[in-house]
Protein backbone atom coordinates (compact mmCIF):
# COMPACT_ATOMS: atom_id res chain seq x y z
CA UNK A 1 0.00 0.00 0.00
CA UNK A 2 1.18 3.50 -0.65
CA UNK A 3 0.14 7.13 -0.09
CA UNK A 4 -0.89 10.54 -1.55
CA UNK A 5 0.46 13.49 -0.07
CA UNK A 6 0.16 17.20 -0.57
CA UNK A 7 3.65 18.32 -0.42
CA UNK A 8 2.85 22.12 -0.47
CA UNK A 9 -0.40 21.69 1.95
CA UNK A 10 0.99 19.42 4.62
CA UNK A 11 -1.86 16.88 3.86
CA UNK A 12 -3.00 13.38 2.80
CA UNK A 13 -4.95 12.64 0.31
CA UNK A 14 -4.73 8.73 0.90
CA UNK A 15 -3.28 6.77 3.69
CA UNK A 16 -3.84 3.85 1.87
CA UNK A 17 -3.19 3.91 -1.68
CA UNK A 18 -4.08 1.09 -4.27
CA UNK A 19 -1.96 1.07 -7.84
CA UNK A 20 -3.90 0.00 -10.85
CA UNK A 21 -0.72 -0.56 -12.73
CA UNK A 22 -1.99 -3.47 -15.58
CA UNK A 23 -4.40 -1.87 -18.26
CA UNK A 24 -6.94 -4.64 -16.99
CA UNK A 25 -6.87 -2.92 -13.65
CA UNK A 26 -7.00 0.50 -15.02
CA UNK A 27 -9.76 -0.34 -16.65
CA UNK A 28 -11.36 -2.09 -13.65
CA UNK A 29 -10.13 0.97 -11.24
CA UNK A 30 -13.03 0.97 -8.50
CA UNK A 31 -16.04 -0.78 -10.41
CA UNK A 32 -17.53 -2.88 -8.79
CA UNK A 33 -17.24 -1.73 -4.88
CA UNK A 34 -19.45 -0.29 -2.91
CA UNK A 35 -17.70 2.70 -1.53
CA UNK A 36 -14.22 4.15 -1.25
CA UNK A 37 -13.32 4.12 2.59
CA UNK A 38 -11.66 7.81 3.82
CA UNK A 39 -8.27 7.53 3.57
CA UNK A 40 -8.01 5.13 0.71
CA UNK A 41 -7.64 5.97 -2.60
CA UNK A 42 -6.86 4.24 -6.02
CA UNK A 43 -3.53 5.43 -8.14
CA UNK A 44 -3.89 4.93 -11.67
CA UNK A 45 -0.66 6.00 -13.40
CA UNK A 46 -0.14 7.19 -17.00
CA UNK A 47 -3.75 7.96 -16.91
CA UNK A 48 -4.88 11.36 -18.91
CA UNK A 49 -9.05 10.54 -18.76
CA UNK A 50 -11.63 8.36 -16.91
CA UNK A 51 -15.08 7.85 -16.61
CA UNK A 52 -17.96 6.50 -14.47
CA UNK A 53 -19.68 3.57 -16.18
CA UNK A 54 -20.48 0.83 -13.39
CA UNK A 55 -19.56 2.98 -10.70
CA UNK A 56 -21.67 3.20 -7.15
CA UNK A 57 -20.33 5.89 -5.98
CA UNK A 58 -19.29 9.29 -6.41
CA UNK A 59 -15.15 9.98 -6.43
CA UNK A 60 -13.29 13.36 -6.64
CA UNK A 61 -10.25 12.66 -8.98
CA UNK A 62 -6.96 14.44 -8.93
CA UNK A 63 -5.21 15.17 -12.43
CA UNK A 64 -1.16 14.99 -11.77
CA UNK A 65 1.54 15.49 -14.72
CA UNK A 66 4.86 13.72 -14.93
CA UNK A 67 7.52 13.58 -11.91
CA UNK A 68 9.73 16.45 -11.60
CA UNK A 69 13.38 16.25 -10.55
CA UNK A 70 12.56 15.72 -6.78
CA UNK A 71 9.89 13.04 -7.92
CA UNK A 72 7.26 15.27 -6.77
CA UNK A 73 3.73 15.51 -9.23
CA UNK A 74 2.01 18.51 -9.98
CA UNK A 75 -2.17 18.96 -9.83
CA UNK A 76 -2.77 19.77 -13.71
CA UNK A 77 -6.43 19.45 -12.88
CA UNK A 78 -8.95 18.69 -10.06
CA UNK A 79 -12.82 17.05 -10.36
CA UNK A 80 -14.72 17.01 -7.38
CA UNK A 81 -18.13 14.89 -6.72
CA UNK A 82 -17.79 13.16 -10.39
CA UNK A 83 -21.14 11.69 -10.29
CA UNK A 84 -21.58 7.67 -11.46
CA UNK A 85 -22.55 6.84 -15.12
CA UNK A 86 -22.70 10.03 -16.22
CA UNK A 87 -19.55 11.58 -14.93
CA UNK A 88 -16.51 11.60 -17.38
CA UNK A 89 -13.19 13.37 -17.25
CA UNK A 90 -11.96 13.14 -21.11
CA UNK A 91 -8.47 13.89 -21.53
CA UNK A 92 -6.59 16.63 -19.59
CA UNK A 93 -3.34 17.71 -21.26
CA UNK A 94 -0.52 17.06 -19.66
CA UNK A 95 -1.80 14.61 -16.82
CA UNK A 96 -0.04 11.38 -16.21
CA UNK A 97 -1.56 9.86 -13.70
CA UNK A 98 -5.01 10.64 -11.47
CA UNK A 99 -6.05 9.50 -7.90
CA UNK A 100 -9.36 8.66 -7.10
CA UNK A 101 -10.54 9.54 -3.78
CA UNK A 102 -13.28 9.42 -1.59
CA UNK A 103 -15.36 12.54 -2.03
CA UNK A 104 -14.44 15.42 -0.22
CA UNK A 105 -10.89 14.52 -0.08
CA UNK A 106 -10.22 18.03 -2.65
CA UNK A 107 -11.42 19.86 -0.22
CA UNK A 108 -10.15 18.31 3.57
CA UNK A 109 -7.03 18.43 1.89
CA UNK A 110 -6.95 22.04 0.71
CA UNK A 111 -5.49 20.71 -2.89
CA UNK A 112 -5.54 23.09 -5.53
CA UNK A 113 -3.83 23.05 -9.28
CA UNK A 114 -0.06 23.50 -8.71
CA UNK A 115 0.04 22.22 -5.74
CA UNK A 116 2.93 19.27 -5.42
CA UNK A 117 1.85 15.58 -4.87
CA UNK A 118 4.07 13.10 -3.48
CA UNK A 119 2.63 9.55 -4.76
CA UNK A 120 4.34 6.73 -3.20
CA UNK A 121 2.62 3.46 -5.03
Amino acid sequence: MGHARNLDRGTDLAVRLETASSLWAQFMGLMGRRALPNGAGMWLPGTNGIHMMFMRFAIDAVFVGRPDADGSRRVRSLHRRLPTWIGLVPLILGANGVLELPVGTIDASGTQVGDRLEVIA
